[in-house]
């Protein structure tokens, strides 16, 4: 790993003009990090990951090998993506008719503390919202709900999970985890914090 940095870059890797990456920060071996991408601090990027160009890692972020994070993908602090996990950027792509330009890419947002499956695919122009949770081989093709469990091809919804990453049991509109004694209220975005929950 290169030294002299706050944050450490196997010699296998690339790191081009442009990219802040924070303190604290570890890219594997076989990396390319291209220019106007930013990755936050702590986060820890596995092996032959391709990030960018603009795209946004925010802080504490893991990405496990093989996956490509591409321009129009925005990861929130948090945020874990399995090994090769798959974002797409543009929808409808032709090799006889390339589409390069930045508005050609769709935005897709995966919220603060999500986490994605091995060999999940998420399709460009989705949101997935906080603490959600989609299992490994998934293919999501729509907005997935705050703390919403989801998996299969196309991804549906099967449960809730917890901000620890438990199975939630929902009973009417409130429910609490049962590790760690947080308890949450459903809305129409998903779950959200019961206003009398545990600070853990």
């Amino acid at each position: 790993m290169n030294s002299g940095l706050d944050y450490s870059v196997h010699e296998s890797s690339y790191i081009d003009e442009g990219v802040d990456v924070g303190a604290g920060t570890s890219i594997w071996h076989f990396c390319h990090v291209l220019s106007g991408s930013q990755i936050g601090k702590q986060c820890r990027i596995g092996q032959n990951v391709v990030i960018g160009p603009r795209a946004v890692i925010g802080n504490n972020v893991k990405i496990q090998n093989n996956v490509s994070v591409y321009e129009g993908v925005t990861l929130e602090d948090d945020v874990f993506c399995g090994p090769s996990v798959v974002f797409t950027n543009i929808l409808t792509p032709r090799s006889a008719f390339p589409r390069n330009r930045s508005e050609d890419n769709l935005t897709t947002i995966v919220q603060r503390g999500a986490s994605i499956g091995a060999n999940a695919t998420i399709v460009c122009g989705n949101t997935i919202g906080k603490h959600a949770l989609i299992g490994a081989g998934s293919v999501v093709t729509r907005d997935v709900a705050d703390h919403a469990i989801v998996y299969g091809n196309p991804a549906k919804q099967h449960g809730w999970a917890c901000k620890c990453g438990l199975s939630l049991a929902l009973e009417g509109d409130v429910t609490a985890c049962s590790d760690c004694g947080r308890q949450y209220q459903q809305t129409a975005k998903g779950l959200v914090d019961h206003p009398c929950s545990l600070a853990v």
